[in-house]
């Protein structure tokens, strides 16, 4: 049953825009590199010029299929590009390209997981291809707009969902689960500040039980906090128009995180505002059942199953394998520690070590994890010391510190030269034991007067003695011999 806030329910919409990896855009063979000098990436194709047509990239075609297939959705063996006409200062053509009726990828689905571990499917409508405007300039024009035309005919991906989602919380997760994908497939680097993945989010509210309520979307939203802040916004201000008796007037609105508040941008236009029809230059594009098999045959296990293997054949918890899942470059950095630390039976030692140590020294350093000074080899190979007792797991955390350090010294390196070889020597050990034991008479007395936390303490003084090198377990166990 969806949350309500104050007797409503709320109910969202979103529509992503995800820059496709392509090297030249969708209709024109200008480079989509970003951040380039204004108006350097534009061809004459671009710029709209009389006598000029569009030729669509092959590429783009492959990619929009990977990401259908990706979510198991219906693809569209004769898709049609349509003209969507409307007045765009960066867009020199007054229209663009895009799909509206037979777009490439028809109904499919995504399965979200909510911080509580409930797992809800959330339609996907369609996905279908267009090409991007350009983008305005204001800061450095006093009183003008500059044009910069590079990103004019960029390739994107439009994935729009059903209505489904009744929280922030569901809306935040869809996002991250697309966001997670579109990656994991290759498809794109969904880089938010570079513009590469951005949300328009359609946000309306209703009494349950009613039909939907009149809905107002939020544009070009780049970060997922300010998806979250946003949302939360636009229902605060339905919910004090409603409940004052005032309607919900349908346009399109801005989000202005300074100022914590949505703002009308324009009226919103429905389909028949735009005057689509089928463009003229541009043939429909036929897809082969040979084109559909080969590309699904390239495709990589996707986050689900390689979730479900995880816990299947590793016995990590669903949170683990949720965690691990959050890249393709996490989970498969995970997967070679296990294999460098030792297989299967270690899974959950590796597990613990990337989500932690590992994790948290990237985070540190702003690293991504391409750029880790640690290989996966390298840190199962530590792990590897851990598990046949050449280290304990407390000596291992400074092993870690110096191999971060010496940029992906090995393990075995690093111990040999600092001389961290746990001792497992018995009789090494006792000595110490017996040394701690006479010194601390008194903490004795208190252990065998039933006090554990002595014996912890006892414990404590064996290792600080062995300078941390002495086995945990072997302190242990010796003690209570030897206390009796």
């Amino acid at each position: 049953m969806a949350k309500l806030i104050d007797g409503w329910e709320v109910v969202i919409g979103l529509e992503i825009h995800t820059q496709l990896n392509t090297n030249s855009k969708i209709f024109s063979g200008s480079s989509t590199t970003f951040g380039q000098d204004p108006n350097t990436q534009a061809s004459l194709v671009d710029l709209a010029m009389p006598g000029v047509l569009p030729v669509l990239n092959k590429a783009v075609v492959d990619l929009a299929v990977r990401f259908g297939l990706g979510i198991d959705a219906y693809i569209d063996k004769a898709s049609v590009f349509a003209r969507k006409n409307y007045f765009y200062p960066d867009s020199p053509k007054g229209y663009q390209i895009s799909q509206m009726d037979n777009p490439i990828v028809g109904l499919g689905h995504v399965d979200i997981q909510l911080e509580d571990g409930t797992v809800k499917r959330i339609g996907v409508t369609r996905a279908h291809l267009e090409e991007d405007a350009g983008k305005s300039l204001h800061e450095d024009f006093a009183g003008m707009t500059g044009i910069d035309l590079n990103r004019a005919g960029t390739p994107l991906l439009e994935i729009v969902s059903e209505p489904d989602m009744r929280s922030v919380e569901e809306a935040v997760a869809y996002v991250k689960t697309i966001h997670t994908l579109v990656r994991w497939l290759g498809i794109s680097d969904g880089n938010m500040a570079e513009g590469s993945f951005r949300c328009d989010c359609n946000v309306s509210l209703r009494r349950p039980g009613n039909e939907f309520g009149t809905r107002c979307e939020l544009k070009n939203i780049n970060s997922f906090r300010f998806i979250e802040k946003a949302i939360n916004v636009e229902i605060e201000r339905q919910m004090d128009i409603l409940e004052s008796g005032g309607k919900i007037t349908q346009e399109t609105r801005l989000f202005d995180p300074n100022k914590m508040e949505t703002r009308s941008m324009r009226s919103k236009e429905e389909a028949n505002d735009y005057r689509y029809f089928p463009d003229p230059d541009l043939l429909p594009v036929i897809i082969s059942d040979e084109q559909i098999e080969a590309i699904r045959a390239e495709l990589p296990e996707l986050p689900k199953a390689r979730r479900e293997r995880f816990v299947s054949e590793h016995q990590l918890s669903e949170y683990d394998a949720h965690v691990l899942t959050g890249s393709r470059e996490l989970a498969d950095f995970y997967e070679a520690v296990v294999v460098a630390a030792g297989g299967a039976k270690q899974a959950k030692l590796a597990a613990n070590w990337v989500m932690g140590e590992f994790s948290a020294a990237l985070n540190k350093a702003n690293l991504e994890i391409t750029d880790s000074p640690i290989s996966a080899e390298q840190l199962g190979g530590m792990i590897a010391r851990i598990v046949d007792n050449t280290i304990s797991g407390k000596i291992a955390k400074q092993v870690f510190g110096f191999m971060w350090e010496s940029n992906g010294q090995s393990a075995d390196a690093i111990i040999a030269e600092k001389g961290l070889k746990q001792e497992t020597d018995t009789g090494a050990i006792e000595a110490i034991i017996k040394e701690v034991l006479a010194a601390n008479e008194k903490m004795v007395e208190e252990y065998k007067s039933g006090k554990e936390k002595a014996f912890n303490g006892l414990v404590g003084q064996v290792m600080k003695a062995s300078r941390g090198k002495a086995n945990p377990a072997q302190v242990n166990e010796l003690m209570k011999k030897l206390i009796g």
